[in-house]
């Protein structure tokens, strides 16, 4: 399936005096995110838009180095989980200063996989500290910075633990967190998008690529007018 854009007219504006959009993915481990963050972006720069790709934890080169000490032990100490917080609230202010409020600011559609909703869902609900404290942390963190759009990837956990396993590589730390986490985490994404229907759509994502990256893009079809008075067809 192509995708065509039909931009609206704007007055004398030029295209840079336009803000991009800001859409984030989420979800559980093996819900796609990455592959499907890829695709989102190859369909919206075949439609004309400049796209900036970015991820969390990493996106630059602090973020990256907190990765490797999150996911990989890089520094040979697995940190507490309260260390875990901060390690990612670090690593997502540099981001946002750094990376996505410039994109957006010269009016690039910023992609990112994962952003403040994993704090809330791993952090919070997975490991039980408070989500309150967790949104006021957030804030401070990306300087008031949301996501205009935030698609949320679910498959049941069997289904998320199955992928992993099928990678062949070992699990990091997140990963093998065990059952009970994965289904703790599974229902907190869910009562996250439940709190705030205006900003999450949740993709059913316990199907063919195909099937999914057709989702997501009527996702676009319905909601691309309320960005920025783009309309984009199938």
């Amino acid at each position: 399936m192509s995708a065509h854009l039909s931009q609206t007219q704007s007055g004398d504006k030029s295209p840079h005096s336009i803000r991009g959009v800001f859409i984030s993915l989420e979800g559980p481990e093996g819900s796609g995110k990455s592959t499907h963050a890829r695709i989102l972006k190859e369909r919206l720069e075949a439609c004309g838009k400049s796209v900036l790709l970015t991820r969390e934890p990493g996106g630059t080169p602090l973020g990256e180095t907190v990765r490797g000490i999150l996911q990989h032990n890089l520094a040979n100490e697995p940190p507490v989980d309260r260390a875990e917080v901060m390690l990612f609230l670090a690593s997502r202010a540099q981001l946002c200063e750094r990376v996505i409020r410039p994109a957006l600011d010269a009016g690039t559609w910023v992609i990112c996989d994962r952003f403040t909703d994993s704090t809330l869902a791993y952090q919070g609900y997975g490991r039980g500290f408070d989500v309150p404290t967790l949104r006021t942390l957030n804030t401070f963190a990306t300087h008031n910075l949301v996501p205009d759009l935030t698609l949320l990837l679910d498959v049941p956990p069997e289904t998320s633990l199955a992928r992993v396993n099928s990678r062949g590589i070992a699990t990091d730390r997140i990963e093998s967190a065990g059952d009970a986490f994965h289904r703790r985490l599974r229902d907190g994404f869910l009562q996250l998008a439940k709190d705030e229907p205006a900003r999450f759509v949740v993709i059913d994502s316990n199907d063919t690529q195909e099937n999914v990256a057709a989702r997501i893009w009527r996702v676009f079809l319905r909601r691309c007018a309320s960005f920025t008075g783009d309309a984009f067809r199938s």
